[in-house]
Order: C-alpha cells, then sequence, then structure tokens
C-alpha cells in the first residue's frame, strides 16, 4: 500500500503552513463555514485548519497510516476521520461541500473512474452544495519531461531518495527510504487530465463556477496546478 512508509515522513516532507493556508482561504472565498467532507485527507494539515476556521469536517483517506497521523493532530476529537476509498461514498451522507486538495485527484487513473468519482461525488452533496477540487496542470508534464531527483535526511536517521518523471500523461514519483536495517520502496502513479475533457466531464453533474490557475490567476493559465469550484446541479 503506497503510503505506508511515506505516511511517517509526509510532514517533514512535504509541510507547507503558507500553501495550506492558501487552500482554506481559497475555499473560504467562496463557502462559508458549514459540513464538510475532505476526500484523500492525508495528514491533516488543512483538515485542522478548516475546523479551527468554524467547518465541520469529516474526512477519509485510504491509507490506514495517514489516517493515524491526521488524528494525532486531533486530540479533541473533533473531526470524524475514515479509512476509506474516495471513489466510493455510499456509506456517507450529504454535505455542504466536498473537497479534494492537493492532487489527490490525480490518483484516478481511468477516464472511466473520473466520470463515476464525479457522480458518486455529486450524488453526496446537498442541493447547490459546492465541490472543490485540484488537479496537475498539462505543463507538470513538460516540467517533469526530465526527471526530478531529491535526496535527504530525516531527523531520525532515515535517508530518502525522490524521483519524479513524467511521459505521455502520467507522472511517476518514486520514494527510497533508507533505514537501518531495511530499504522501503514507494511507487506513485497520477494521471493528468486536459482540462477541456475535464470541463467536459463535470458538466454532467456540476456547474462549473471558477476555474483559476495557482490559487489567483482566472482560468487555464501557465501554472503547476488548475483549481475548480463546481456547484451540484439542479436535478430536472
Amino acid at each position: 500500500m503506497i503510503y505506508n512508509t511515506l505516511a511517517h515522513y509526509y510532514d517533514a516532507l512535504v509541510k507547507d503552513e503558507e500553501a495550506s493556508r492558501e487552500w482554506v482561504s481559497w475555499i473560504e472565498s467562496e463557502l462559508a463555514p458549514c459540513d464538510c467532507l475532505e476526500l484523500a485527507c492525508g495528514s491533516g494539515e488543512i483538515t485542522e485548519m478548516l475546523v479551527k476556521k468554524g467547518y465541520t469536517m469529516t474526512a477519509l483517506d485510504l491509507s490506514e497510516e495517514m489516517v493515524k497521523q491526521a488524528k494525532s493532530k486531533n486530540l479533541e476529537g473533533s473531526i470524524q476521520f475514515l479509512c476509506q476509498d474516495m471513489r466510493n461514498l455510499s456509506n456517507l451522507g450529504s454535505y455542504s461541500g466536498i473537497f479534494c486538495l492537493c492532487d489527490s485527484f490525480n490518483y484516478i487513473l481511468e477516464k472511466e473512474e473520473i466520470d463515476a468519482f464525479f457522480h458518486e461525488v455529486s450524488q453526496h452533496l446537498k442541493p447547490s452544495g459546492l465541490f472543490f477540487f485540484d488537479t496537475h496542470s498539462l505543463d507538470r508534464l513538460d516540467e517533469f519531461d526530465t526527471e526530478y531527483n531529491e535526496t535527504g535526511a530525516f531527523e531520525d536517521g532515515c535517508q530518502y531518495q525522490w524521483s519524479i518523471m513524467a511521459e505521455d500523461d502520467y507522472v511517476y514519483q518514486d520514494f527510497a527510504f533508507y533505514m537501518k536495517d531495511k530499504v522501503v520502496q514507494e511507487h506513485h502513479i497520477q494521471r493528468v487530465y486536459d482540462p477541456i475533457w475535464l470541463s467536459d466531464t463535470l458538466s454532467k453533474y456540476f456547474d462549473v463556477l471558477k476555474v483559476t490557475t495557482d490559487f489567483d490567476i482566472e482560468g487555464i493559465a501557465p501554472g503547476e496546478k488548475y483549481f475548480y469550484v463546481c456547484r451540484k446541479k439542479v436535478q430536472e
């Protein structure tokens, strides 16, 4: 299972409080505090910030280890955490807002699954509920056409190597963790989707209210991520 080992080092590797605040501000700008569901919540950094802003949060992640990390930050137990696949929400109710953040969306690798995912999300939004998600931009494929490599060490002495490579529509991330008695490897695959296709697919279930690049550039433009704010369509 991916994130089994990475979960323990996730915050040390990628935590960015300023970026987390930007995600929260983006949500706040479109949705007042209400009952919300976060999909693929990871270590719960943004989830915790949203609770402090007054949002009532349910959050889920496929990785049991990630859920443990998230729970460790929420000592007062104000967030309901679940370990499950974000593509199946059949055990859950309806929410005023649903979020899928930090390119978690890109772990869905088939177009048919994307369509089914959008439908599933729409079924768990209240009337006029909002769906927020971000996705890697097409520029990321060019950025990682040449392999990116990073090495370093964590406070416990574990050394790591992180490489990112893009090929066709896919981004491949490989992690190696060099511990005292073993080497653990994790292989992550994400897929980048054309924004025109995304908008067409979204339109079956949502009205796309706003699309920005890197939070504040209107529309699809050169950058790292596209940000979508969508409202559940009124059923005819």
